[in-house]
């Protein structure tokens, strides 16, 4: 009978070692998932907030958000167009060019860039309506050069005006070339 008791205390004991010893690996195990469960949450906060500042990044760089919209007098002879191309023609006649200038001008930003503000040239690095090269000379017309076409326009007319004189002699030159 002894002997019996003896084998039960002594499985009684085992027993309740092979508890303990389950119990402190549980909590070992949950202490380490709840320490590599930070730390995911962590890395994916981080991956996040990089993710998101590279899309803003990216938003400031692009200019996205859309252009800003040129709120200045439209003529009456600019009706016909819409969007930069109407700005275009506005802003040429204000540079004082005649309103015969600007089928000229059209096809020769057409050319460019299709008149889009965003528009670079992979090859070269020209950028926005006029492909200036590089793009930040339009800043003499203002900080805005990447999204705003009424300032890539003005710079355009002015690099045209100094340099050939005229829309159509930009546009001559282009033809006769392939550049301007």
């Amino acid at each position: 009978m002894q002997l019996l008791k003896q084998r039960q205390a002594e499985h009684a004991a085992a027993r309740a070692y092979q508890r303990e010893a389950e119990g402190d690996a549980a909590a070992k195990a949950a202490t380490e998932a709840k320490a590599a469960a930070d730390k995911a949450h962590a890395l994916e906060a981080k991956a996040i907030a990089a993710k998101k500042a590279a899309a803003a990044k990216k938003a400031a760089d692009s200019g996205s958000g859309g252009p800003v919209a040129y709120n200045g007098p439209i003529p009456g002879s600019c009706n016909d167009f819409s969007g930069s191309r109407q700005t275009g023609c506005a802003l040429m006649l204000a540079a004082g060019f005649k309103i015969d200038q600007f089928p000229c001008l059209d096809k020769l930003f057409a050319r460019e860039s299709g008149w889009n503000y965003k528009a670079t040239n992979n090859s070269s690095g020209a950028y926005g309506i006029p492909q200036a090269l590089p793009g930040s000379k339009m800043a003499k017309f203002g900080d805005d050069w990447k999204t705003n076409p009424a300032t890539q326009i003005k710079w355009g007319l002015d690099y045209i005006e100094n340099r050939y004189n005229s829309p159509c002699g930009a546009w001559s030159h282009s033809q006769n070339t392939g550049w301007y």
